[in-house]
């Protein structure tokens, strides 16, 4: 299909685990009561950016990440750096779309803002899916919440990922082959649409926290912040990037597919990376649900001493294998403070 091709049809494959997991229909948790499956056969079980959930989000949520940048020393945000693609025309349209990267046809869904304005540098917002998701899924999820969140002030992308194992399709970046597709899409982006170089982000659940852990590593891919849940390094990888990249990380510490371990081995690449110090400072703790009967109050944390505006904050939860609850406004405000 052509870039900027139809819109694809509402649905796609279902989210499954990462790798690890045992079988390949999901984690079955309970959330407010209520059974869902995190990132398995109900894909639309955390549209929204979180599990459906029995309780209500506590107020406070939205200025999580605000604060723990302030106690990073994030710093005022720097100017806009319009691309290539600002000031002109383009083909490119919502939907899903096909991309060329080394002979291989990839697939990717775009979505542009209602009122696209060419002379506007946007937010460029990628979303990655789980083990057995789809970019279909990604999509239909608003985007893990922050379609909503951002009413129109940036673009979003979900990347289709390849088979991997038996569990469907994911990001193990076989000899970087998945890098290549984010190098591939940024490419195109940055010459065809009006995008802020110095505004792109990433974000999943899973596999795609593991992905956006390599995006954020790579020497290639241009992320300002990362916002990796339930993720690590182990898979797709870290590479050998030596740019600051913010981040933002939340993991379940009930965690049996990815072990929490290997998601703090990744915070701690960029805690390296940002110059930070090993010393924290609480943050913001409300932005759970500590309504349900299966959640405490969070524990997030903010490194000292990082690099100005480059923070390094780390968020753990009661909870197994999902994405963080109630997280868009909490991922939104992380996002926009840039």
């Amino acid at each position: 299909m052509p870039a900027g091709g139809t819109s694809s049809s509402s649905g796609g494959s279902a989210g499954g685990s990462a790798p690890g997991a045992a079988g390949s229909a999901g984690v079955p948790v309970s959330v407010g009561g209520q059974a869902t499956v995190a990132g398995g056969s109900n894909g639309g079980g955390y549209a929204g950016g979180a599990p459906s959930s029995g309780g209500a989000s506590p107020a406070g949520g939205a200025s999580a990440a605000a604060g723990a940048s302030s106690a990073a020393g994030a710093g005022n945000p720097s100017a806009a750096a319009p691309s290539a693609g600002c000031g002109k025309a383009t083909t490119l349209v919502s939907g899903r779309a096909s991309i060329d990267v080394g002979g291989k046809m990839r697939e990717y869904i775009l979505a542009l803002p209602d009122k696209y304005d060419p002379a506007h540098p946007y937010r460029l917002i990628f979303g990655w899916h789980p083990w057995g998701g789809s970019a279909q899924q990604v999509a239909s999820g608003g985007y893990y919440g922050l379609v909503n969140q951002a009413k129109g002030s940036a673009i979003f992308v979900a990347g289709e990922g390849l088979e991997f194992g038996d569990n469907g399709k994911g990001w193990g970046n076989s000899n970087g082959e998945d890098i290549a597709l984010l190098a591939a899409m940024l490419e195109r982006f940055r010459s065809q649409l009006c995008v802020d170089e110095n505004r792109i982000f990433s974000t999943g659940f899973s596999f795609g926290g593991m992905f956006s852990f390599a995006a954020g590593c790579s020497a290639t891919s241009m992320m300002r912040a990362v916002a990796p849940m339930a993720g690590n390094t182990s898979v797709a990888g870290c590479g050998n990037g030596t740019r600051p990249v913010a981040l933002m990380g939340f993991h379940g510490v009930d965690d049996n597919v990815v072990a929490i371990d290997g998601g703090r081995k990744g915070r701690d690449a960029f805690v390296q990376r940002n110059k930070c110090t090993t010393q924290t400072m609480p943050a913001q703790t409300t932005w759970c649900d500590t309504a349900g009967a299966n959640y405490q109050p969070c524990s997030c944390v903010s490194y000292q001493g990082c690099m100005e505006g480059y923070p390094v904050t780390w968020c753990e939860f009661k909870g197994t294998h999902m994405p963080a609850p109630n997280s868009a406004a909490t991922l939104w405000s992380f996002f926009s403070q840039f």
